[in-house]
């Protein structure tokens, strides 16, 4: 449980690295890193093929293509990152922690309220998957 937390915090702050970076580079690599830290997650959760799926296609192919397409579209005599000398405070960037802690209590709040209805562990043969997907999980659809 620790380190499920430990894990999506630290999702958490690469993913607001990856959006507030100025350098695109940078931003693929926190792409890419952000991909890393949910097949962990993925993969702790128990659901180790979708863990591999997001690895290679997020993580491997997806960058691969990023980075290639970064490189040569830029010109050669350009520098990687063209707004380096002039980075902008972050200040008004400050409220967005803020609201993301708030939007998670808000949303916290309202599944305790609402009754959910909770799929049973058990596999049963005679129950239809499309009764169980349009019936009992509506509210998940």
């Amino acid at each position: 449980m620790i380190l499920t937390i430990a894990v999506l915090a630290l999702a958490l702050l690469v993913a607001l690295w990856t959006v507030l970076t100025s350098g695109l580079m940078r931003s693929v690599i926190g792409l890419a890193a952000l991909s890393v830290l949910a097949t962990i997650l993925m993969y702790m959760l128990g659901a180790r093929l979708a863990a591999v799926f997001e690895l290679s296609v997020c993580g491997g192919l997806i960058t691969v293509v990023f980075v290639s397409t970064i490189s040569m579209t830029q010109p050669p005599d350009s520098k990687s990152e063209p707004h380096e000398g002039k980075r902008k405070p972050l200040r008004r960037y400050a409220v967005l922690p803020i609201l993301v802690v708030a939007a998670g209590i808000a949303v916290t709040l309202l599944s305790a309220k609402l009754s959910l209805p909770v799929l049973s562990g058990t596999a049963d043969a005679s129950v239809d998957a499309r009764e169980v997907l349009w019936g009992d999980r509506r509210t998940d659809l």
